[in-house]
């Protein structure tokens, strides 16, 4: 019998990239081939150049449709010489994962989002004005705290279904405000099961209704943003027990505040302004329990002296490969120094 495929991929939409996808009719037994489709209508390529290549890389059973569908997520490849696209970026996270394999790093991402209507407020806003200030809003329950709860149950089960290495959900500081978490795992694997996880989010909302924003700071005033907080920690970092390579790690991502800021997702700087639990995006820092800094060291992890470390600068908007190989390359490349 004859199974859909379902083809996803992100595209080259700036500053930041969308989901793509699309559907191929697969016969029974065959495996997912590479396929393309116009790039000129994803900010991908030229009108008189427009065929662009789709490599699957990573598969999973569609939990949507049932059966034995299967969503197929693909790397950007062009399609004259089969090298990667510009847009790919996962092609150089791969290149740095190999690089920097005896580290076996491992990331885990917190995903928020914010839920909006149709008219680009909140859910959970009033019309044309505002709820009570943050405060019962964050892993709250009941009526008037907590919106869209039904969409998010079937969204985790979803990826449960999927196989997606889902770790847990909750409520955030804002009104229509969530957050998953996804890992732990190396930095391909928990990049690839986050897009899939987000492409799941954006198509199960649409039969509520609702757009999923990963907008940096959806709702100006007086009101938490959206990140994509990233663990990351390195077996050096994991066996130690005097907190020394934590700190090594922090030292070098320290280094290169710069870098790092410009490639954590769009608009970043109306974020990080050093208030609603953020560092300022101009000045580093980090600290244990400090959910103000730059990069947090939970206080297990001190008590322990050795673990993980976390970075709460990347937007909800990040790309997860292009994070992912920042820190692999910055901390890796310094501890080899």
């Amino acid at each position: 019998m004859a199974y859909q495929a379902e083809y996803i991929w992100i595209d080259g939409t700036e500053p930041t990239p969308l989901l793509r996808s699309k559907t191929k009719i697969l016969a029974d037994g065959k495996t997912p081939p590479v396929w393309g489709f116009d790039g000129s209508s994803t900010n991908q390529a030229p009108g008189d150049k427009s065929d662009c290549m789709l490599k699957p890389v990573f598969t999973c059973p569609d939990p949507i449709r049932g059966r034995d569908n299967i969503l197929v997520l693909c790397e950007v490849d062009n399609a004259r010489d089969g090298k990667p696209h510009p847009t790919n970026t996962r092609a150089a996270c791969v290149r740095a994962s190999k690089k920097y394999a005896q580290h076996e790093m491992i990331f885990g991402i917190e995903q928020e989002y914010t839920l909006l209507k149709l008219d680009g407020t909140p859910l959970g806003f009033p019309d044309g004005g505002f709820p009570a200030p943050q405060g019962p809003y964050y892993c709250g329950v009941g009526a008037g705290r907590v919106v869209a709860r039904e969409l998010i149950e079937e969204h985790t089960q979803a990826c449960i279904d999927a196989g997606l290495m889902i770790e847990g959900t909750n409520a955030e500081v804002m009104p229509g405000q969530w957050e998953f978490q996804i890992g732990a795992a190396d930095a391909l694997t928990v990049s690839d099961h986050l897009t899939v996880a987000r492409w799941l989010l954006h198509r199960i909302a649409e039969d509520f209704n609702i757009v999923v924003s990963l907008a940096a700071k959806p709702q100006k005033g007086d009101w938490n943003g959206a990140g994509a907080h990233t663990n990351f920690s390195t077996k050096a970092m994991r066996n130690d027990t005097n907190m020394k390579a934590i700190k090594a790690a922090c030292e070098a991502i320290g280094k290169k505040v710069d870098l790092h800021i410009k490639n954590y997702g769009h608009d970043i700087e109306s974020r990080l302004t050093g208030a609603h639990e953020t560092a300022p995006y101009n000045r580093f820092s980090y600290g244990v329990s400090n959910r103000g800094a730059s990069i947090r060291i939970p206080w297990q992890v001190e008590l322990a002296g050795k673990g993980y470390a976390e970075d709460r600068r990347p937007n909800a908007n990040v790309d997860p490969y292009v994070v992912t190989r920042l820190i692999i390359e910055t901390v890796c490349g310094a501890a080899e120094r």
